[in-house]
């Protein structure tokens, strides 16, 4: 969009939020690779955990450091994006870039352990998980969080956080907390869809505008100051509230309709390959259980 040459580049790209993400990475690789050993593991790092993690970086970075996060503010749609994206894509490229050993480590931890078994737990994990989710999507709450910096980033780390906990029951690989079976993995995930459908639909069959951010231009300026420099609001300013019609071309009640449907759309894609490979495994394993059952019953008959 031509428009956003109101804005420079710290407002665009984040370049502080680029830093910190290049800090994480680097400690990874300090932890994973260099001085691994130091933690008496000698099992290199795998291709596809590597992949991962930095899938996690780049993503995180494009939907938190990009014009995508200043988007988040103009238009909801963008706001479900990011969210699609923060909640339910990245959460799982952290957990499998993580090596066994490193969660190991971690999870042992003699603090961390009573609490990381607590909030793992398949029923905790998903009401604390859909209530925070529905309760941020409250139009007081998130027009709130919208304006204020301190609450704007504790609601999304919140539930980030969450929905690493949210998936860990389903998708983890230690042995001591695969604790479910395939066909409670495949309930669990069902029962996750139906929780997140009211925040959705509430936002998709409103018949009007709920959101104040994306509907009314003071507030809608005012939520744009938690990632726009002070220049580039001061040239926002000067040329006056129409430009909400302009970086929201759809209008406040579409933008908000298509917003609800990307959310749930995206929800339904990543819980439907989380199933397919939960049945792909359960399959696999029913197919190792039968290959064994008939070698037994070879050697016995012979």
């Amino acid at each position: 969009m031509a428009i956003f040459y109101l804005f420079d580049f710290r407002s665009l790209w984040s370049p502080f939020f680029a830093m910190y993400l290049c800090l994480i990475f680097f400690l990874y690789y300090l932890i994973t690779v260099k001085y691994r050993k130091c933690f008496n593991q000698s099992e290199p790092l795998s291709k596809s955990q590597a992949a991962f993690f930095v899938g996690f970086i780049l993503l995180l970075y494009l939907i938190k450091g990009s014009p995508i996060d200043l988007m988040s503010h103009m238009m909801l749609t963008m706001h479900m994006v990011q969210m699609a994206f923060l909640l339910l894509i990245i959460p799982i490229l952290f957990i499998k870039g993580i090596p066994d050993w490193l969660w190991k480590t971690v999870i042992n931890i003699k603090l961390i352990k009573p609490l990381f078994c607590f909030f793992t737990k398949p029923l905790i994990s998903m009401l604390l998980f859909n209530v925070l989710f529905s309760f941020y999507h409250i139009p007081l709450i998130l027009d709130f969080s919208k304006t204020n910096n301190f609450y704007h980033a504790l609601m999304h780390t919140l539930l980030f956080f969450l929905a690493i906990f949210l998936f860990w029951p389903v998708l983890n690989n230690l042995n001591e907390s695969k604790a479910m079976s395939g066909i409670l993995k495949t309930g669990y995930i069902f029962a996750n869809g139906a929780l997140m459908l009211p925040a959705c639909a509430l936002i998709i069959f409103a018949d009007k505008p709920i959101y104040q951010t994306y509907s009314n231009p003071e507030t809608w300026f005012n939520a744009l100051a938690l990632c726009a420099t002070p220049s580039s609001l001061s040239r926002l300013e000067s040329a006056g509230p129409e430009l909400l019609k302009i970086f929201n071309p759809l209008g406040p009640l579409h933008d908000q309709q298509l917003g609800g449907i990307l959310m749930k759309t995206v929800q339904e894609i990543v819980y439907g390959v989380i199933i397919a490979i939960i049945f792909a495994d359960w399959y696999r394993k029913d197919q190792k259980e039968a290959l064994e059952e008939e070698r037994k019953a070879y050697y016995l008959n012979k």
